[in-house]
């Protein structure tokens, strides 16, 4: 546990967060990707089938479940690209307190719209106002308990969820590949492979974009990495923040990175082969998975949402990078 409580989830953690998520967030398909890859199974864990198309319903269900009454009587802060806002949102509403959200301008619009039919406030600002929110945990002019989308308890038992019922499914899974952002969800997954004793590789899928977490795993220590804009706008960011790391460096066997065009052709594969429809964040693990990154045998690739512009998407599906 650091400084500001953060920590690996129990057994009970993970128990109270799968009863606190149900009848709300739904248990996602485990789907074997239609390719030929020689000895490497490659297997889809679809949350962007979950309620607002993105895992982020789990975690923000169960931190706000997880939480003291009294804390919540001023509302709900965070900061987010938008899939972690629109859990929350939909959270908040159940339990009718008001939330703000702080997203970076180039969150995708489809998350910023849905924000605003869930009942949020919307802050639109440049990535370095939004990464100061997210690091400082405030904003000014603004109310509320902070929430953060990565570093809390709560968020990274509700993130665990999703190990459990890998296990459950797929028992001798060989290795989950994650998309990186912060690193509550990679760290959840692991957390529940840890204790179980699995033999699972963790691995890290990164982009283009941003490595913080390769560059973090060579140094030993968090660095501030170069971050560009882009259409992977769900994950990536200038460094692994200080809190995350002892939990990265717990259950991150390694970070890859793959490329735009990589990514791209991944939303198309999943489109076209399957009908499932992948923000690049979320295809970005199944590009690592198909490009080898990961190893052979059975491979669990989070797919992690679905929310993308229909401009881009259609840009990728006809055969044009959006970037």
């Amino acid at each position: 546990m650091n400084t500001l409580g953060l920590r690996l989830p129990t057994a009970e953690d993970v128990a109270a967060a799968r009863e606190n998520i149900r009848g709300r967030a739904i248990r996602t398909p485990l789907l074997k990707l239609n390719a030929e890859i020689p000895g490497t199974r490659i297997y889809l864990k679809l949350e962007n089938l979950q309620p607002f198309g993105s895992f982020k319903i789990r975690p923000a269900l169960n931190v706000l479940k997880s939480m003291p009454p009294e804390d919540l009587r001023r509302g709900v802060l965070t900061a987010s690209a938008g899939n972690f806002g629109q859990g929350l949102a939909f959270a908040a509403r159940e339990i009718g307190v008001p939330i703000t959200v702080v997203v970076p301008e180039t969150s995708a619009a489809i998350k910023t719209t849905a924000l605003a039919d869930l009942g949020a406030t919307v802050i639109r600002v440049s990535f370095d106002e939004w990464w100061a929110a997210l690091t400082r945990r405030s904003f000014p002019g603004t109310e509320g308990v902070f929430v953060h989308p990565v570093a809390e308890s709560g968020v990274v038992a509700g993130n665990a969820t999703i190990g459990a019922e890998i296990i459950e499914d797929l028992p001798n899974v060989n290795a989950v590949v994650v998309p990186f952002g912060g690193g509550g969800l990679i760290s959840g997954i692991g957390s529940v492979m840890r204790r179980l004793g699995h033999a699972v590789r963790m691995v890290a899928a990164e982009s283009a974009a941003s490595q913080p977490a390769a560059a973090a795993l060579a140094k030993g220590r968090p660095v501030t990495v170069r971050h560009m804009q882009s259409f992977v706008d769900g994950m990536g960011s200038t460094t692994v923040l200080a809190e995350m790391w002892p939990l990265v460096r717990e259950n991150v066997d390694e970070a890859v990175c793959v490329s735009f065009a990589q990514i791209s052709d991944a939303i198309r594969v999943l489109a076209t082969r399957h009908h499932v429809i992948a923000e690049a964040a979320g295809a970005a693990s199944v590009a690592a998975a198909m490009a080898a990154l990961a190893g052979s045998g059975d491979i669990v690739c989070i797919v992690s949402g679905g929310n993308i512009d229909a401009p881009k998407l259609g840009a990728i599906l006809n055969g044009h990078d959006p970037f």
